[in-house]
């Protein structure tokens, strides 16, 4: 069986991991150049260990599966110690594997990209663009404050 990183990919791989350049440009860790250039490097890309470098400095998501992480099933202790000392199998995993799908532990998340949008949009249109720009700004600010202020609440009232 060959290992992982010479294993030969097809276009489904290819595309999950131009999917996800996409998304790390669009949220601003890659600018036009660096994306460019990865995505020829992917698009002549012939194994997952051309691909994994494209990816290294980036976050998760990579477009990559995810290896497969689970403790020695050859351990003298068996796997109740590493539950027992919160290893895989550990009530705290299930919750980390939850939040970096970019799940919210709070309920849902509040839409604010599409209000700013909106906001901007019919700004944009009635008074101009400049004075559309800096109310969004103005109503981002007041977003963010109100955010760590119910934040911070929440922390010390979750720590009593």
């Amino acid at each position: 069986m060959a290992r992982q990183d010479e294993m030969r990919i097809g276009d489904a791989e290819r595309d999950a991991v131009m999917v996800a350049l996409h998304d790390h440009f669009a949220a601003g860790r890659l600018d036009r150049g660096e994306l460019d250039e990865r995505m020829d490097a992917v698009l002549s890309a012939k194994t997952r260990g051309d691909l994994r470098p494209l990816v290294r400095d980036l976050p998760s998501p990579t477009g990559l599966p995810e290896p497969d992480v689970r403790a020695p099933a050859d351990v003298p202790w068996g796997p109740g110690a590493a539950v027992m000392f919160g290893g895989p199998g550990h009530p705290a995993w299930r919750h980390r594997r939850h939040m970096a799908r970019g799940h919210h532990r709070h309920g849902p998340r509040f839409p604010a990209f599409p209000l700013l949008l909106g906001v901007f949009l019919v700004l944009a249109f009635t008074v101009g663009p400049g004075a559309g720009f800096f109310a969004v700004l103005q109503i981002a600010l007041a977003i963010w404050v109100v955010r760590a202020v119910l934040l911070a609440f929440g922390a010390r009232r979750s720590r009593t």
